[in-house]
């Protein structure tokens, strides 16, 4: 139940951002029409960004997410590994779930034009979704079941 919780907030928050991305870029994804900096090109954008451009959005919006996500860990002044490997899940769902939500909510696509075709800025694709949402899916269920897995007591019968 409390991993439950955990995820569903994290589904929860993607879903809100997705709208506040969706009033803001409107059918330009990625920042495309954005009165900002972008970076196209670049070997380190191939290993660490997905092949995507960085912009100045997304240079703040990143950053701010993540910090976010670690701000109970200020406000209870308490940190553990788990809980670490937690709030890095959170946002790997985060990030996948608002992305995904971006399209289904966009009228500019919805799920029809949820494709490589359509959405040129995921440059990887995989079974049908961008290769970014395996890894994402991937690393947060592994970091989910090392946070909530429970030690058995030593001793205990």
């Amino acid at each position: 139940m409390p991993f439950l919780a955990c995820f569903a907030f994290a589904c929860i928050l993607a879903l809100f951002f997705a709208q506040v991305e969706i009033q803001i870029e409107g059918s330009a994804g990625w920042a495309a029409n954005l009165p900002t900096w972008r970076i196209e090109k670049h070997w380190l954008l191939d290993i660490f960004w997905g092949g995507r451009a960085m912009t100045g959005y997304h240079a703040w919006v990143f950053p701010f997410i993540t910090l976010f996500f670690h701000f109970p860990f200020a406000m209870l002044q308490q940190w553990t590994l788990k809980l670490e490997c937690r709030a890095i899940a959170s946002i790997m769902t985060f990030w996948v779930a608002e992305d995904f939500l971006w399209f289904v909510m966009n009228p500019a696509y919805g799920i029809s034009r949820f494709n490589a075709h359509d959405v040129p800025w995921h440059v990887h694709w995989l079974l049908g979704v961008p290769t970014d949402y395996w890894l994402g899916f991937i690393g947060a269920t592994f970091l989910y079941i090392y946070s909530y897995k429970q030690h058995a007591q030593q001793g205990a019968k």
